[in-house]
C-alpha cells in the first residue's frame, strides 16, 4: 500500500512530514510513504505576508494537489490552515501538539524585560506586535521573513537585537539551546493552532483510517475551539487575535485576546465547558470579544 504526503521544502516542515511518515510506517508496517515537496505562494514571496493576502499563503498549493490527488496527505502547521477550505477536503488528525509559548531569541539570551530600550526587535505578527508593545512600548519593531535559521542568523548577524519564534519548530528541530527565554502563556498567548499539526486529506480518500489513528483527541478540542473563535471573528492567520485552548480538571478552558497592532488596546476573556462542546465554546468566546469591541479593532485594521 502507497501512500504520499505533500510538504513544504523548509526545514521545519519536512522534520514535522518526516515525524508523522514514521509514526504512520510504525502503525502500518505494510505502508509505502513517499513526501512530494510543494513551494507555496508564501515560500517565494517577498514583503509582508499581509501585503499579498496572507490567508492560505503557505497552504493552497499543497490543498491543490490534494485535489488533484497528486498527493493523498498533507501535514500542515495548523496555524497556517484557513479555518474555512474547499468542502472536498477534511481535517482528519492532529496529533499531540507541542509547547504552545512563544520564544525570544536573542545573542545574550536575555529575557524580554532585560532588552535594551529601544531595542529592535523582528516580527511580522500583528497579534505578536499587539502584545510586545503591550509589555514593551519603547521596542522597535521591524518586519522580517524567512525560515527559522534565517531569523536567528539575522539576530546573531546584528541586524535586529531579537526575534521571536514558535517554541515548537525549535524544539522539533533540536534547537531548544538557542531560546533565551519563553514568553509564559499568562502574558502571552499564542496563535490560533501554534504548536499543533493539522493532517488533511481528500474526504473520500481510501486511506483515511490508517491517518486518523493519529489523532489526539486532547489536541483536537483544544484547536477546534481555537479555530472556531478565529472563523467567527472572520480573522485570518495574520490577524492580530490569539487564543489557548487545554484541558484543565475534567473541562475544556479556551482564552482568546483581540489586540490593536499598537498595544494600546488588549482585549481578552476566557470561557469554559464540556469536552465536547469545543465548537460552541470558541463561538461563545468569540461573541464575548465581540462585546468588548473586537470588531472595531479588526475593521480599523482592514481600512488601513
Amino acid at each position: 500500500m502507497k501512500l504520499v504526503i505533500g510538504s513544504r521544502g523548509s526545514q521545519l516542515a519536512l522534520t514535522q512530514t518526516r515525524m508523522i511518515r514514521d509514526q504512520l510506517q510504525q502503525r502500518h508496517s505494510d505502508l509505502e510513504v513517499t513526501i512530494d515537496i510543494i513551494q507555496t505562494k508564501g515560500d517565494v514571496a517577498t514583503g509582508a505576508l499581509r501585503s499579498f493576502g496572507g490567508q492560505g499563503v503557505f497552504t493552497k498549493e499543497i490543498e491543490n494537489a490534494l485535489l488533484e490527488r497528486r498527493i493523498d496527505l498533507a501535514v500542515h502547521s495548523l496555524k497556517d490552515l484557513p479555518t474555512r477550505f474547499h468542502e472536498d477536503l477534511e481535517l482528519v488528525a492532529n496529533p499531540p501538539r507541542e509547547d504552545v509559548r512563544d520564544a525570544l531569541i536573542t545573542p545574550s539570551n536575555c529575557s524580554l524585560g532585560k532588552l535594551p530600550q529601544r531595542a529592535v526587535l523582528g516580527t511580522g505578527s500583528l497579534r505578536r506586535r499587539a502584545q510586545l508593545l503591550a509589555l514593551r512600548p519603547d521596542l522597535e519593531l521591524r518586519e522580517i521573513r524567512g525560515n527559522l535559521d534565517t531569523r536567528i542568523d539575522k539576530v546573531h548577524r546584528g541586524e535586529y537585537d531579537a526575534t521571536l519564534l514558535a517554541a515548537a519548530g525549535l524544539h522539533r528541530l533540536g534547537w531548544g539551546d538557542r531560546i533565551g527565554a519563553y514568553l509564559e502563556i499568562d502574558c502571552f498567548l499564542p496563535a490560533v493552532g501554534q504548536a499543533a499539526l493539522g493532517l488533511q486529506m481528500r474526504a473520500d480518500s481510501d486511506l483515511l483510517p490508517l491517518v486518523e489513528v493519529l489523532d489526539h483527541p486532547p489536541t483536537s478540542a483544544s484547536v477546534t475551539a481555537e479555530r472556531s473563535l478565529l472563523r467567527v471573528l472572520e480573522g485570518g492567520c495574520h490577524a492580530p487575535i490569539a487564543a489557548w485552548g487545554r484541558l484543565q480538571d475534567g473541562a475544556l478552558y479556551l482564552d482568546g485576546l483581540v489586540g490593536r497592532p499598537d498595544g494600546t488596546r488588549l482585549l481578552r476573556a476566557t470561557i469554559s465547558g464540556p469536552i465536547g462542546n469545543a465548537e460552541a465554546l470558541g463561538e461563545e468566546l468569540a461573541a464575548e470579544l465581540r462585546a468588548q469591541g473586537a470588531d472595531d479593532i479588526l475593521t480599523d485594521l482592514e481600512s488601513q
